[in-house]
């Protein structure tokens, strides 16, 4: 059987629910392979057989689409989980071994319990020009620029992605908390444009693809969006340190990397491919939408050196334990250096 048969999803609808998880998390499990030490050297392959179970949808239609999936060394079962929440929760059912996020999700899963590390990130190739995240304002709202902030009610996922730019958005704009009313609500599906359109908030922060089937909904009504001014392109693979702890997983993940590597780059090499398979194809949107999103959040490169990455991302650590009375962390405990050679020999031999 070819990799690609290998590798076929065996999951395609979202799972919300932790018995859906739990149901997962008995699909294609392997036997525990032996006990790795997380500053050990990484195995060379993982045992044949091993099964590594992957929450991140973008990455596998990439992969699947530019015939990469191929290459991918390793079994892979599909989950169809993004977002923090999700991702978490699967951790903790034991459905997956590794998801997909931005850079909050990892922290508030250290701060709740879930001990987990960061094995890959990338960033924007030019985030200025290219947010993740523009701001919704419902309809009725008057919000042209982020100084009109002040005495509107906004969403807030203090988890996740969305609640540090908020933060972020208020420090720009010379505002604190106290001078917002903060509606704290999960950024799970388009619950934020639900709450957009029904008023419940004024502001709302939304994905590229949320902020465009939001207009396409709501803006004949008076929807609006706009830039939310700051930096906001972090995104990591990340993992549980129990997962590191079984030596095969700890391999299989090693492949995995690397494949998420190459498929950062076909998607940068090929937007308009990747429009149509993923935002069309899987999520739905129109071509039109599908141009708009890949042309707005840009390319993307993945790091071989994490520094100016960790100390950006302590950047954001120390805010939100100022903001939200979180524990202090040195962040750089939850990276695994030891995938960041695993990248670097890999683009190096590209």
């Amino acid at each position: 059987m070819s990799r690609r048969g290998l590798t076929r999803p065996l999951i395609r609808a979202a799972l919300t629910t932790t018995l859906g998880l739990l149901v997962l998390s008995g699909c294609g499990s392997d036997e525990p392979g032996s006990e790795l030490a997380l500053t050990a050297a990484l195995p060379d392959a993982p045992a044949e057989g091993t099964v590594l179970r992957v929450g991140d949808p973008a990455t596998q239609v990439a992969l699947e689409t530019s015939g990469l999936i191929d290459e991918l060394g390793v079994e892979v079962e599909w989950a169809n989980i993004t977002g923090g929440p999700k991702t978490l929760e699967a951790f903790r059912a034991d459905a997956i071994d590794i998801g997909s996020v931005a850079d909050i999700p990892p922290l508030f899963a250290h701060w709740t319990g879930t001990d987990v590390r960061i094995v890959a990130a990338r960033e924007s190739a030019d985030p200025a020009n290219h947010p993740v995240y523009e701001l919704g304002v419902a309809p009725g709202a008057k919000v042209e620029t982020i100084q009109d902030l002040k005495g509107k009610k906004i969403a807030y996922s203090p988890g996740q992605a969305q609640g540090a730019l908020v933060l972020n958005v208020l420090r720009e704009a010379g505002l604190t908390q106290d001078d917002v009313e903060f509606v704290e609500m999960q950024s799970v599906d388009d619950a934020f444009s639900v709450a957009l359109a029904s008023k419940q908030v004024d502001v709302a922060p939304l994905g590229q693809t949320l902020a465009k089937t939001y207009l396409a909904k709501y803006e004949r009504d008076g929807a609006s969006t706009i830039d939310p001014g700051v930096r906001d392109d972090a995104w990591t693979l990340y993992t549980p340190t129990t997962v590191l702890a079984d030596a095969d997983k700890a391999a299989a993940i090693k492949e995995y990397v690397v494949a998420w590597t190459k498929a950062q780059q076909w998607i940068s090499d090929h937007p308009d491919e990747f429009a149509k398979a993923y935002y069309v194809e899987h999520e739905g949107l129109s071509p039109e939408d599908a141009a708009h999103v890949v042309e707005a959040i840009g390319t993307h490169q993945v790091l071989t050196d994490w520094d100016a990455f960790i100390a950006r991302h302590q950047e954001t650590v120390d805010t939100l334990v100022e903001a939200q009375d979180q524990e202090p962390l040195e962040v750089e405990t939850l990276y695994d250096r030891r995938y960041e050679t695993v990248i670097a020999d890999a683009v190096g031999g590209s």
